[in-house]
């Protein structure tokens, strides 16, 4: 994959969410669309570093305490610190994951999300959530879809326009997993913060991929039928913190973990 075939001349989430983590891969334009974000919200890096936060210790408690060994992250994202099969791996090297999305960037950085241990085995599959009978039989060839697998779905649901047909992508991929299996989402949330959700439409109204907000009762729906995991759906830095970490902040941005029954 060439950088030809991807287009610099509009910011894209993906590379903007790089440059907030304080990555390189990302474009001028990228970066002045982040820039003109944070003027207007600044704590929408708190926002992006909480949510990479909770993912790690998401999977963290997935493999140490309920025994997860396979992960399908759809939605990935660019490569950055602390992947999931970083933090995975380095808990129970036989785990096995599949990354999943559709930006033309993110796979042509896949090789730095092939990294695996000899015991387990990572795979790359670029294709669209919105298939999810594409991505299901992609997984299929890395993932033994008969056991239980985490879901992951971080800051992607918002990317689909219509909350039902988010609800409905969820439900037909969880549908495809055995009992046991886990569902692992966060995204932005609306009704927290005006001040985030004015910089949110301004963005969405800027020309880029527009991302949607939901409010919390939406991100819990994400859930309905499975078994939440303590403390529920909360803010993303205040899902088990660290216990020296400091007192969380409530940020727009909720997360939570359920378990198939």
């Amino acid at each position: 994959m060439t950088d030809s075939a991807i287009d610099t001349s509009v910011p894209h989430s993906a590379r903007i969410w790089n440059y907030w983590l304080g990555g390189t891969d990302n474009y001028p334009v990228d970066r002045e669309a982040g820039d003109a974000y944070t003027a207007l919200f600044p704590g929408i890096v708190t926002i992006a570093r909480g949510s990479r936060g909770f993912l790690r210790r998401a999977i963290t408690h997935l493999v140490a305490e309920a025994g997860i060994r396979q992960f399908l992250d759809v939605g990935t994202g660019l490569p950055t610190a602390q992947n999931t099969h970083e933090v995975a791996q380095r808990i129970a090297p036989e785990s096995r994951i599949v990354y999943v999305d559709n930006d033309p960037m993110v796979l042509a950085h896949a090789r730095t999300l092939l990294t695996s241990t000899p015991e387990g085995a990572t795979a790359y599959l670029h294709a669209d959530l919105t298939d999810p009978d594409r991505v299901l039989a992609g997984a299929a060839e890395t993932l033994d879809l008969g056991r239980p697998t985490a879901l992951v779905l971080s800051n992607i649901l918002g990317h689909v326009a219509e909350h039902h047909e988010a609800r409905s992508l969820v439900t037909r991929l969880m549908a495809a997993l055995p009992s046991d299996s886990y569902l692992c989402v966060d995204d932005g949330s609306r009704g927290i913060d005006p001040v985030f959700e004015r910089a949110q439409d301004a963005y969405n109204d800027s020309g880029a991929v527009p991302y949607n907000l939901r409010t919390v009762d939406e991100i819990t729906a994400y859930f309905d039928d499975l078994e939440l995991v303590e403390p529920g759906v909360v803010p993303v830095t205040r899902w088990r913190p660290e216990p020296d970490d400091p007192a969380p902040e409530v940020v727009a941005e909720h997360g939570g973990l359920a378990r198939k029954p």
